[in-house]
């Protein structure tokens, strides 16, 4: 999981943990698990804009919500007007259908 160092040390002071290293796996995909979980209760469990907030950020995503670039609820995802973050939530969805037909 990609996070941004900042965004790293955030997570980490909040669970408390005293050591990042985000080289290492198991640290990395702990703090960008808990990351993820945060912004899934920030946007209510709507996973496509926890999502797109992962990638973009909370703030960029509010922009957008506030200027009616995309909807509150996500459902016009494909709006998403950073061509990095709509294909990174494209993929994302795209492998997450995947794993639901495989398991």
């Amino acid at each position: 999981m990609q996070l941004m160092e900042e965004t790293a040390k955030e997570v980490a002071e909040e669970a408390n943990l005293k050591e990042i290293n985000l080289k290492d796996a198991e640290c990395n995909i702990n703090l960008g698990t808990k990351y993820f979980v945060k912004l899934l209760k920030y946007y209510k469990d709507n996973y496509y804009l926890a999502i797109v907030a992962y990638n973009a950020g909370i703030g960029t995503v509010q922009k957008w919500i506030d200027s009616g670039v995309i909807k509150a609820d996500g459902s016009d995802i494909e709006n998403i007007p950073y061509k990095e973050t709509n294909n990174y939530i494209r993929k994302v969805l795209k492998n997450y259908r995947i794993y639901e037909e495989l398991y």
